[in-house]
């Protein structure tokens, strides 16, 4: 077993978190692919193993415990090197995920990562979300929308809830300032249909880290003029 495998299965353990038996592997493959591709493309910051291990994969698996995935449908909006979507498909396999990024060759390497651990039900979406959220295809079609995107949470809320069906759940992870985010962001989430139910905050395991998601219900369909163009949003946030 190695060092990754190791940090991931005691990670997963002390969280009380049921996965299946072969995931830990997985995580650990997938950390060792994104470390090998970050040599030749931006992928990460986090580059050494045993912080992959816990900062990427066993971050990721703590929305585990804030929703329930299985058989739902997962957009990952803006989601760069697979975060939190393709870690929670392995976790749960039985969930449907969309990887929606600006940038094709990102987006290249996930195919090739998901096809390399075997993994189905993973759909990759070359689109920016802003336009993307208006595609009727897309629009209210999925339980669960996440993003791990450093962004504020106004911005967020815009180009996430509208891919999120009425009854289903936004989940934005965020760090320690996410209370503070969450009180501006009130009026915001309120225009776009959506309410406020939790700030689930957890700690990863091994390490003085505490983080924390805002998680989001849909309660009613988001306006037709949602999301705006991005330097609207930029310009004159909700």
């Amino acid at each position: 077993m190695n060092p990754m495998e190791n940090i991931i299965r005691a990670g997963l353990e002390e969280m009380g978190l049921s996965v299946p038996e072969n995931a830990p592997a997985l995580l650990a493959e997938y950390g060792r692919r994104l470390i090998e591709k970050n040599q030749v493309m931006n992928l990460t910051a986090i580059t050494e193993p045993e912080d992959v291990a816990a900062l990427h994969m066993l971050d990721c698996a703590a929305l585990l415990g804030c929703a329930s995935f299985g058989g739902r449908s997962l957009i990952d909006v803006g989601t760069g090197a697979g975060f939190p979507g393709l870690a929670l498909k392995i976790l749960v396999p039985s969930l449907s995920v969309t990887l929606l990024d600006s940038l094709q060759k990102r987006l290249d390497w996930l195919d090739e990562t998901a096809e390399a651990l075997s993994l189905r039900g993973v759909t990759t979406l070359h689109a920016r979300a802003e336009e993307a959220g208006h595609d009727p295809a897309l629009r209210e079609g999925f339980d669960l929308a996440a993003a791990r995107a450093v962004a504020d949470l106004r911005t967020l809320c815009e180009l996430c809830l509208p891919f999120v069906k009425v009854g289903g759940r936004f989940l934005a992870m965020k760090g320690p300032e996410a209370g503070s985010e969450l009180n501006a962001a009130q009026n915001a989430i309120a225009e776009l249909g959506g309410k406020a139910v939790r700030l689930y905050r957890y700690a990863i395991p091994g390490r003085d880290v505490e983080r924390q998601v805002v998680v989001i219900e849909k309660t009613a369909p988001t306006p037709e003029r949602y999301p705006r163009r991005w330097k609207k949003m930029q310009n004159c946030p909700l």
